[in-house]
C-alpha cells in the first residue's frame, strides 16, 4: 500500500506544483529561445537580460509553489494529539 500523494494535497495540486517548475526549467535551458544577440538592451545583448529576467520569474514561481504545497497553520496542531490539552507530556 504505497501513497502517491501525501496526505491532504490533491493530485491537481501536485500538477500545479509541477507546471510551475516546468516553466522556471523550460525558460531557462531551453537555449534556442535566447541563442541571438539581438535585440541589445545598452551594451548587453539579448541573451544576458533574458536570463537576467528569469532570476526574479523562478522565484516567484517557486514561491507560489511552495505557497501550494505548505503545510497549513493550525491543520495538525489540533489534531496531533487528538485535541486533548496536555496529551503530549
Amino acid at each position: 500500500m504505497t501513497q502517491t500523494t501525501p496526505p491532504g494535497r490533491s493530485p491537481a495540486v501536485w500538477v500545479a506544483v509541477s507546471i510551475l517548475i516546468i516553466i522556471g526549467i523550460a525558460g531557462t535551458l531551453w537555449v534556442p529561445i535566447y541563442a541571438r544577440t539581438t535585440p541589445m538592451w545598452g551594451d548587453f545583448p539579448f541573451f544576458y537580460w533574458y536570463q537576467l529576467i528569469w532570476v526574479p520569474v523562478v522565484a516567484i514561481l517557486s514561491w507560489l509553489a511552495y505557497l501550494l504545497v505548505r503545510p497549513r497553520s493550525g491543520a495538525s496542531g489540533a489534531q496531533g494529539n487528538g485535541g486533548v490539552k496536555g496529551a503530549g507530556r
